[in-house]
């Protein structure tokens, strides 16, 4: 119900339905909750959703002069109920933890988020809530700046590599990716599909809790690129480009720039250096076949699980970006982040030498 022009908002028909997504466990967010929904609610007449939980929380169901508000807000359940085809506008209240939760929650297309700075770091969260009330009025009527954040879409594939005739036990038909080929027979999709997920920062592939490094191989579009000898690997987006990766030594890149990162954690070879390759290409991450372990994989540092020998991980970028609102304008917003949250080249003026005339050191 909006579209993208000169990436600026602009809504086709007036939003109707909003998510308000809260950091929680954090008692300072009930306040400005509970003042946003009351706000959406009763001033603008709008289906306010949350998550069962934030509900249900001892500090809402308490709290006697919430109650006409609480009573009309639609809840969902994380897991069960799939409201992905219902919500507008998404508003995140909390930290940068809060933008990659709504991002989990929109699995296809997501809708526009407004994002309040409320947590402890606030890269991806632009909007001061003491102004939330224009703010929001502003993003009503379609006057806003817009980023379109890329995701990476990730398979991971079981037993890809299954020697003929071995049986292949659980495996459903619908799960198969149809190929026409027979259990048994090798093929780079004979293994089945066992997860697929839009990411918003990275994959990260690592050593888990073996005190061995990891081995793995990182194929793009097919080819065997190289091998990862270290504590493994991390695959990011722009987005994530100032997250984990930046920590492992990666630049950072505007979430403007159509990119994929990849970043070694503390590789052993001291002259693998992170690279950037095209948005387009598809990369695959396997475990080599000589590595004494196996690897562990996490996406946007959730789902956590075992990769073996013979599993493969495949990422490209999703067709589905979350579009997230600018508070000044695109440019701006990233590097007031950068020097917000880390402080990005933040020193003490070199102090200005006295004496104009006495411009070398070396002079006597």
């Amino acid at each position: 119900s909006y579209l993208m022009s000169s990436q600026r908002l602009t809504w086709n028909k007036p939003p109707v339905n909003v998510l308000v997504i809260r950091k929680i466990r954090d008692e300072s967010l009930v306040g400005p909750f509970k003042e946003l929904c009351r706000f959406l609610v009763e001033e603008k007449q709008m289906m306010v959703y949350v998550e069962r939980r934030v509900a249900d929380d001892a500090s809402l169901s308490m709290d006697e002069t919430f109650g006409s508000i609480r009573n009309q807000l639609c809840t969902f359940r994380e897991g069960y109920d799939d409201i992905s085809d219902c919500v507008d506008l998404i508003i995140c209240l909390g930290g940068d933890g809060t933008l990659l939760y709504a991002s989990s929650l929109f699995q296809g297309s997501v809708p526009p988020v407004m994002a309040f700075h409320l947590g402890s770091l606030g890269f991806l969260t632009p909007f001061k809530f003491e102004s939330y009330k224009t703010e929001v009025a502003k993003v009503f009527e379609g006057n806003a700046a817009i980023t379109l954040r890329s995701r990476l879409k990730v398979k991971v594939v079981k037993d890809m590599l299954q020697r003929t005739g071995q049986e292949s036990y659980g495996r459903e038909p619908q799960q198969q990716e149809h190929n026409g080929l027979p259990h048994g027979h090798t093929s780079s999709e004979a293994g089945k599909v066992t997860l697929q997920l839009q990411v918003l920062n990275e994959v990260v592939v690592d050593r888990g809790p073996s005190s061995y490094l990891s081995n793995v191989d990182l194929y793009l579009d097919g080819r065997l690129i190289t091998s990862v000898q270290g504590d493994g690997v991390i695959v990011s987006t722009p987005t994530g480009s100032t997250a984990y990766a930046a920590a492992a030594g990666a630049s950072m890149i505007h979430p403007n720039v159509p990119a994929i990162m990849v970043t070694p954690i503390c590789p052993h070879s001291l002259s693998f250096r992170p690279i950037v390759v095209p948005a387009g290409v598809e990369l695959m991450i396997t475990l080599s076949p000589d590595a004494r372990n196996t690897a562990w994989v996490s996406f946007d540092g959730r789902k956590r699980q075992e990769i073996q020998h013979g599993d493969c991980i495949k990422i490209t970028t999703s067709c589905y970006p979350v579009p997230s609102i600018c508070c000044h304008d695109l440019v701006y917003d990233w590097f007031e982040s950068l020097a917000q949250c880390l402080h990005w080249n933040v020193r003490k003026r070199q102090a200005r030498l006295a004496d104009i005339s006495d411009s070398s050191d070396t002079e006597n």
